[in-house]
């Protein structure tokens, strides 16, 4: 076959398929070629420029921006909010929103997922979640200590037990506090026997979601009690922590601060969410900006859900520090 010939079969090809519509098995049954012939057929017209494929992103869509940080930051999966106020309120209901359509097709069964107490975002993904199709051998795990206040202690039980029954799972709480006063006092309750039925669960997590926090505690983490005094806040900021996650506090390039307040904790360590296949944070807004950066220097997230303007910040400021050091 000439090459006007060769051409012309493959525009008519790429025609038949693309313009109406038509299977690759009708087009090889009506030109009397065989279906891995016109593949590829198919497959020249791209190379040559007969078919030029073009993707028209709808308004609200960021695909090229979740791509630019998800090879920047070596993430598994990041997900861009169309949330152009710095309202927190509002953040924290587009990211919940954005995290539960995320979650629905993602949960596998014999999933153990991870999740956090005290995140406000959090509270608004499972507002916003809808029941999965019942998928079997699912635990949802409390992974930071949710006793405090009971006012705000409802928030930490009632993001397990729904969670839970969103993915009709098996919950698993972790009943102590997230603070407490001393090493000691942590180790004791660490060695209950109810607090070792989460703990256990810790190095299982195959799903964790968490918020990351800045040094100043959000309004529910502080409402909880689960906070460290001024005191403390300070000899972080001396420290330079920038944020925290499940409240172990890092810096702005990632690196833990150790202090002496992380053995007071009872949360999954953040070497453990750094071993978790989707381990998801969710946070957004100028506020926790810093923190967020760390967060994704220190790859204890490999998924990550924001705002936009955020997004567009990590990857601006990433990439101008890039140049700088090369």
């Amino acid at each position: 076959m000439s090459q006007n010939g060769q051409q012309r079969l493959i525009a008519r090809v790429a025609r038949m398929y693309y313009e109406w519509d038509m299977r690759q098995s009708e087009i090889a049954k009506q030109l009397n070629l065989s279906q891995s012939t016109v593949s590829r057929l198919l497959r020249s017209s791209r190379e040559l420029g007969i078919t030029r494929i073009s993707v028209n992103l709808p308004n609200g869509v960021y695909t090229e921006l979740e791509e630019t940080l998800v090879q920047r930051f070596e993430l598994r999966d990041a997900i861009v909010v169309d949330s152009q106020d710095d309202d927190e309120r509002l953040i924290q209901r587009d990211l919940g929103a954005a995290t539960a359509y995320y979650l629905e097709s993602a949960i596998r069964p014999k999933e153990v997922i991870g999740i956090s107490s005290w995140s406000g975002t959090l509270v608004a993904l499972v507002d916003a979640m809808h029941p999965v199709p019942r998928r079997p051998g699912i635990t949802v795990v409390q992974i930071l200590g949710g006793v405090g206040n009971p006012a705000a202690e409802a928030h930490a039980t009632r993001l397990t037990s729904r969670m839970a029954q969103l993915v009709n799972g098996d919950a698993v709480y972790l009943p102590v506090s997230g603070v407490l006063a001393t090493e000691a006092a942590r180790d004791v309750l660490m060695a209950d026997g109810v607090a070792q039925q989460a703990i256990r669960l810790f190095d299982q997590v195959t799903t964790a979601l968490v918020g990351i926090g800045s040094i100043e505690p959000s309004p529910l983490l502080a409402q909880s009690g689960n906070v460290f005094s001024s005191q403390e806040l300070d000899l972080l900021r001396h420290e330079n922590a920038v944020g925290d996650i499940l409240l172990r506090y890092f810096d702005r390039d990632g690196d833990l601060v150790k202090t002496g307040l992380e053995k007071r904790v009872i949360s999954m360590s953040l070497e453990q969410l750094g071993k978790v296949s989707r381990a998801i944070g969710v946070a957004g807004g100028s506020r926790k900006y810093a923190a967020i950066l760390g967060a994704l220097r220190g790859h204890w997230i490999n998924t990550l859900v924001t705002d936009y303007s955020t997004a567009k910040r990590l990857a601006n400021e990433d990439a101008t520090e890039t140049s700088t050091q090369s």
